[in-house]
């Protein structure tokens, strides 16, 4: 037979209990001060580490993998989502990043360019009359154009935009279906120097010249194809006129949000619907260069304290200058790269600035450098030789 348990019953008077509860809170206190002490050094190593990465500076790399390129010097590069794009006269070739082929496209152009956006990348011949739309997985499309080809504009889902020789601005869907077809003239002498397209393809931008009566102004006009515009006559929700300026390109940065940059600033346009300049901002010394992407515009000035050296100054899109350096690099190109980074050089010589204005990079190599592409993270990049292609690492 089992035998039954003897169980006791403790009593507590109040005074021990609250002994014992005081002990409990102090327990919890001192769990909670150690965790607090924990993230705070966890996010101080963090804070340090990127404020270590964006002060550092290198001034050599080391290559990480290496290929042969057998195009010739006309070959030109960029990146097509995140993936390397090679092209020349003769065709174009989408790599991955083990310089492995997911597809090429051969033709036959004189002078390509390439426009992207997102998902789709437009290739064309730059006074002649091919356009072929590509995806991540080759061709969508294959256009030809009756008149030659002054400029293309890509927008997300593949529509295209197309600025004629002959004045003319045509739009194509990503099945070669002609959209739109409208011509551009204001009066006698006036003719369209370049257009701009939105990401949704619902907003045309055309930026005019007229250069009557020995003044030179410019004109920029919005045409929205959605139901707004629809209410408008030709589609037209704002025309801006600028005297004695000469608007050389204009770009939509985002979708609500296009540039245009002028003979000695730029303009800042921003409307979901019908777009309007927000601010104009110019530059006080006359420029060299200059440059631009989504977020930053970057000009080049020769320096007045300095001879053989360049000023580089770096503006948001709020005219809020972010960045001022200065190189003495007799420089053929200057671009923002992917990563935001400043990239000046020349045939042999480079330099590399963060956008807080930290030279970052600086080498002088051996062979003929054609381009620099940013890589996966802050120390990887893609550097393009005559005659090979290096993955490197800087240390």
């Amino acid at each position: 037979m089992a035998s039954k348990m003897d169980f006791k019953t403790v009593q507590t008077d109040n005074e021990n209990l609250e002994e014992i509860e005081e002990k409990i809170r102090k327990h919890r206190r001192r769990i909670i001060r150690r965790f607090a002490i924990a993230v705070i050094v966890i996010v101080t190593i963090g804070v340090c580490f990127q404020l270590w990465s964006a002060l550092r500076t290198y001034s050599k790399y080391e290559v990480r993998s290496k290929t042969e390129r057998q195009d010739s010097v006309a070959a030109k590069y960029t990146t097509f989502l995140g993936k390397l794009v090679e092209y020349n006269n003769d065709g174009i070739v989408y790599k991955d990043e083990n310089d492995e082929l997911i597809w090429n496209q051969s033709f036959e152009m004189s002078t390509p360019m390439v426009s992207i956006c997102e998902g789709y990348l437009a290739i064309y011949d730059r006074g002649g009359t091919l356009i072929y739309i590509m995806t991540s997985s080759g061709m969508a499309k294959k256009i030809e154009t009756t008149t030659p080809i002054s400029t293309v504009c890509i927008a997300n889902q593949g529509t295209v935009a197309v600025l004629m020789k002959e004045d003319t601005v045509r739009m194509y869907d990503r099945k070669g279906k002609e959209l739109t077809n409208g011509e551009f003239y204001e009066e006698k002498g006036s003719f369209p120097v370049d257009i701009a397209l939105s990401n949704d393809a619902q907003k045309l931008a055309v930026d005019m010249l007229d250069v009557t009566e020995g003044s030179v102004r410019s004109t920029v006009s919005f045409y929205n194809f959605g139901s707004v515009g629809q209410n408008e006559i030709d589609n037209n929700v704002g025309t801006y006129t600028y005297d004695d300026t000469f608007i050389s390109e204009i770009s939509y940065v985002a979708s609500n949000r296009m540039i245009a940059i002028e003979d000695s600033g730029y303009i800042v346009f921003e409307g979901a619907q019908k777009p309007a300049p927000k601010r104009e901002v110019k530059f006080k010394t006359e420029v060299q260069s200059v440059f631009y992407d989504n977020k930053y515009v970057g000009i080049v000035y020769s320096s007045p304290k300095k001879e053989g050296c360049w000023n580089i100054k770096v503006y948001d899109m709020a005219g809020k200058t972010v960045m001022e350096n200065e190189t003495t690099i007799a420089y053929d190109k200057i671009e923002f790269l992917d990563n935001n980074e400043i990239c000046v050089r020349n045939t042999h010589d480079c330099e590399l600035y963060t956008i807080h204005g930290i030279r970052k990079f600086s080498y002088t190599f051996d062979k003929d450098i054609y381009k620099i592409l940013s890589g996966s993270d802050s120390q990887s990049y893609t550097f393009v030789f005559n005659g090979e292609r290096d993955e490197v690492r800087l240390q």
